[in-house]
């Protein structure tokens, strides 16, 4: 009898737990339909869903975020911003839900609750890129672009694989005469981000900052102008040293200039390659490496560097790499291949930032 008791008593456990595994199958499944209609500009018909879900299972936060999202997507903030309020009291949710908050508060004329939901979730979330995005952002809506370079730099630094934060800060660096941070930090965003209007942009940008940067007075004289901070600062081992633009950036750029006459794709190319060659030749390349230098080097030694800098600045002369890619179609298929299983990849021990060098 004890044994038929235990039987049974197991039988009914593992039947409840088969039945509230069915539903938790039923309410992913109705999360994931509703995602699909939010992506498909419907997301009024998504709440339905979002609600069945979170009456199968009650416990997942992600359910009660995407219907905050949706009314946040029918500019009802208000209504985003009840929901998570509730949210942010849960110890298991992520940096998305400060994210979302700060950003129905800004869109609903709330500056300082926004920064407010921002600062919290920085201190919940110390490594969270995406908040230290918003902050910079809301530093560059009302034009203190140093302090927003602050926020964009911090998170680069802790959060090195978010492609947004070198966005902005190579925008806001191009735009300076510290160009030469613009142009590493551009060049690390279109690698973490490809395919995309933001990607365009900085491409054409990168483009535009070599041709205006790079002066060919004549047939002897060449210059470049890419930093224009010449103090010495002190390093953390106690030594002077010249900042990064001027003692590594500039002195490369100018060994890789010879023989050139002209500012091209097939002229940055050569420029670009003899770079990578004469960063290799650098004490700096194995004391303090800069990760971009480096996997332009793997790049290079896989074959394909003209392809990836052609890639990378096609938007400065679209016609001219065009008529390259033309020629090219089998290098550059191939290219691409290798490019998406081969991406940059930036950890805590290689990441690069102002700060490091």
């Amino acid at each position: 009898m004890q044994k038929i008791t235990l039987l049974l008593l197991l039988s009914i456990c593992m039947g409840q737990a088969a039945m509230a595994q069915a539903e938790r199958d039923t309410a992913d499944a109705r999360y994931k339909t509703a995602i699909a209609m939010m992506e498909d500009g419907k997301p009024a018909a998504a709440i339905p869903l979002l609600e069945e879900a979170i009456r199968l299972n009650p416990d997942e936060w992600a359910y009660y975020y995407e219907i905050a999202y949706s009314k946040y997507m029918q500019q009802d903030y208000n209504g985003a911003v009840e929901m998570l309020k509730k949210l942010i009291r849960r110890k298991d949710i992520n940096s998305r839900v400060y994210q979302l908050l700060g950003n129905a508060y800004d869109l609903s004329g709330k500056r300082d609750k926004a920064l407010d939901a921002y600062e919290k979730g920085l201190k919940v979330f110390p490594e969270a890129g995406n908040l230290y995005l918003e902050r910079g952002v809301m530093e560059v809506n009302v034009k203190d672009y140093t302090k927003a370079m602050g926020y964009f730099e911090k998170g680069i630094e802790v959060d090195p694989m978010f492609p947004s934060n070198y966005y902005w800060a190579s925008k806001i660096f191009l735009s300076t005469q510290e160009e030469v941070w613009g142009m590493i930090y551009g060049e690390i965003f279109l690698n973490l981000e490809r395919g995309s209007k933001r990607t365009d942009e900085i491409s054409r940008q990168l483009y535009l900052t070599y041709k205006g940067e790079i002066q060919f007075k004549d047939d002897t004289s060449v210059s470049v102008s890419f930093c224009k901070q010449n103090s010495m600062a002190v390093s953390p081992d106690g030594k002077l040293q010249l900042p990064f633009g001027v003692a590594v950036y500039e002195p490369l750029l100018l060994m890789s200039l010879t023989g050139e006459k002209i500012i091209s794709l097939p002229a940055l190319n050569r420029i670009r390659t003899r770079f990578v060659e004469n960063y290799q030749t650098m004490p700096l390349a194995k004391s303090n490496p800069v990760v971009l230098f480096d996997y332009e080097q793997q790049v290079k030694e896989a074959g394909y560097l003209e392809e990836y800098n052609y890639w990378i600045l096609a938007e400065g002369d679209e016609k001219q790499f065009e008529e390259w890619r033309s020629e090219h179609k089998k290098e550059w298929e191939e290219f691409i291949t290798w490019f998406k299983k081969n991406p940059l990849k930036i950890t805590q021990e290689n990441k690069f930032y102002r700060g490091k060098y």
